[in-house]
């Protein structure tokens, strides 16, 4: 699996983190200018911390990077945190920088992107952005993770999320409404 990673600057890098640990496969990493600085000001790191996690960062000005063109195959996008101001340029059809761009693509090649919202309240342009782009067949996510097993950490916390992340991928996993995992 390929799968292209870009990270917003709406609150949420420990769920950007926790789904690059755990995403299998061939990853490669986009970082808005925003999500630079939500990396350093919630979790202290900055983007070449992720490298570990990713076949490749990219600049999120290099709109001449392979996921820019529908001519290269790739399986995913997943936008882990999206910023409302993102969804609005994706929903508007903006494809400016390479996250933008690359939802762009997506969307008209019909490949998978799963967009992690994270924001609340949300507008009522956000939601009808929203619905929108889950009518072109964008999976809209808001960071939500569920609490129906109780988890006993945030780590479980943020990991239940992104478990429902990576099932959106095909990847199994993640506890059940119940604690367990249906087999």
């Amino acid at each position: 699996m390929k799968t292209v990673v870009g990270i917003t600057g709406s609150s949420g890098a420990v769920y950007a983190l926790d789904f690059l640990k755990k995403c299998p496969g061939r990853k490669y990493l986009v970082v808005s200018a925003w999500g630079k600085v939500l990396l350093r000001d919630e979790l202290g790191i900055g983007e070449k911390d992720l490298k570990p996690y990713v076949e490749r960062i990219f600049s999120d000005d290099d709109l001449t990077a392979p996921m820019a063109s529908g001519s290269n195959h790739f399986d995913a996008f997943v936008l882990i945190p999206a910023s409302t101001s993102t969804i609005g340029k994706v929903a508007s059809g903006i494809g400016e920088t390479l996250i933008t761009r690359t939802a762009q693509v997506c969307l008209k090649e019909r490949i998978k992107i799963v967009l992690c919202v994270r924001e609340t309240p949300l507008s009522t342009l956000t939601l009808e952005q929203c619905a929108r782009l889950s009518g072109y067949g964008a999976v809209v996510m808001p960071i939500s993770p569920p609490l129906y097993f109780v988890p006993k950490s945030v780590d479980e916390y943020v990991g239940a999320f992104t478990s429902k992340v990576l099932g959106q991928l095909g990847v199994p996993g993640g506890k059940g409404w119940r604690g367990e995992e249906f087999t």
